[in-house]
């Protein structure tokens, strides 16, 4: 998947700089083609000769070091690039990227390619749990940008735990899979909902959840960046669209309803992670309802389940369910695939702190059709929905090949 993929490489300060002449090794056994970027911190700890040595490319320096007068080197740079890794990557270019500063080198290219990068964070445990840290890097995930996580294990510093760079093999491992992913779900049409429904009390208040749609659009970006053609319906939220993704928004269940309906004959699967209201007012004021007594009860009637009617009417559709408890978490979960026709189910304990709704993090258990069970501990949404749409790509492939 590497062959002739043309890769720059920045190295940063730290000392896990020297692994990064094993990675460039690596990378060019692999067939790729690397270009090297040393920041003056790895300047420190690394030799620009011995990166030169073995990519057999010019090392890059200093943005004022033009090496070619008709080029401005950073952009030629940054165009140039099939994809871009740091690693490793101090917590300081961390920072700088996320907040758009331009400073060196490394990092005005960074800010002017278009190309995916791929963060492999290498630093003493603390600084790597340290909040700033860890806000920068969901910043940098909610971009797009991949993370390759640290290992755990003795640390330069002395201490021991989750820090270290993930060793060069690793890192190839992870950018070939990656390519691959780009691949999977190629031709395929996706259907995501995403979100809470609204449901009109009066013309100040409504009936709504906790969701902020963020599993959703983590699904959406991902397929997209699988090749798929990604529709997503999304009620009301303060998130981005993905790229590549067409996204329609709703308010009501109703209209979440009406909508998955119109779309959902042409498509090869559909993932229905919204948090849709399971209740609307009977009656919906027009005014603002003044107080009344101590207690006021306010009639509500059932909407229409979106879940189960795709289930009804599902003909060739690869059809996946969320379910959010808070109890008898894989019970509830079990009943809902089995009741409502899916195809694959994904369970989440939403009392648990950390995880769940308005959180980046999730943990959850995949249950499909043939009882194949994927637990994911606690880790990023996107990482969940890589993980989710590769095995619903496995499962389309065994039962639709």
């Amino acid at each position: 998947m590497l062959t002739n993929k043309k890769i720059v490489l920045g190295v940063t300060g730290g000392i896990a700089a020297y692994k990064a002449i094993a990675l460039t090794s690596k990378l060019s056994q692999a067939g790729a083609l690397v270009q090297v970027i040393l920041t003056k911190g790895a300047q420190q700890f690394v030799s620009p000769l011995s990166f030169q040595a073995i990519s057999r490319q010019p090392v890059y320096l200093d943005t004022f070091d033009e090496l070619d007068p008709k080029k401005i080197q950073h952009i030629d740079l940054a165009d140039w690039a099939d994809l871009f890794i740091v690693a490793p990557a101090t917590a300081n270019i961390i920072g700088k990227y996320a907040n758009g500063i331009a400073d060196d080198m490394l990092s005005t290219t960074l800010l002017a390619t278009k190309a995916p990068v791929y963060i492999a964070p290498a630093m003493n445990v603390d600084m790597y749990q340290h909040p700033a840290v860890q806000n920068n890097l969901a910043v940098l995930e909610k971009r797009g940008v991949r993370l390759i996580d640290p290992n755990e294990g003795y640390l330069a510093c002395g201490y021991t735990g989750k820090g270290r760079l993930a060793e060069p093999e690793e890192i190839v491992n992870y950018l070939e899979k990656s390519l691959t992913e780009g691949k999977l779900l190629e031709g395929k049409k996706l259907l995501i909902t995403a979100g809470p429904t609204q449901e009109k009390i009066d013309p100040v208040r409504y009936l709504t959840n906790y969701s902020s749609g963020k599993m959703g659009f983590a699904i959406a970006e991902v397929a997209a960046n699988m090749g798929a053609d990604v529709t997503l319906v999304s009620g009301p939220v303060a998130l981005p669209t993905p790229r590549g993704v067409k996204r329609i928004d709703v308010v009501t269940t109703e209209e979440m309803y009406q909508t998955v309906l119109n779309y959902y004959p042409n498509q090869d699967i559909v993932i229905k992670a919204a948090a849709v209201s399971d209740y609307r007012p009977a009656i919906q004021y027009q005014e603002k309802l003044k107080k009344q007594a101590e207690q006021m009860t306010i009639e509500l009637k059932r909407n229409k389940d979106i879940l189960l009617s795709l289930g009804q009417m599902k003909e060739h559709q690869y059809l996946v369910g969320f379910a959010a408890e808070t109890r008898n978490v894989e019970q509830y979960g079990q009943d809902k695939l089995s009741k409502k026709n899916l195809d694959a189910i994904v369970i989440n304990d939403v009392s648990k702190p950390g995880i769940g709704f308005g959180a980046d993090n999730n943990e959850v258990l995949i249950i499909m059709k043939d009882g194949t069970e994927i637990k994911i501990d606690q880790t990023s949404k996107l990482s969940i929905a890589s993980q989710l749409l590769t095995h619903i790509a496995k499962q389309i492939g065994v039962e639709r090949s």
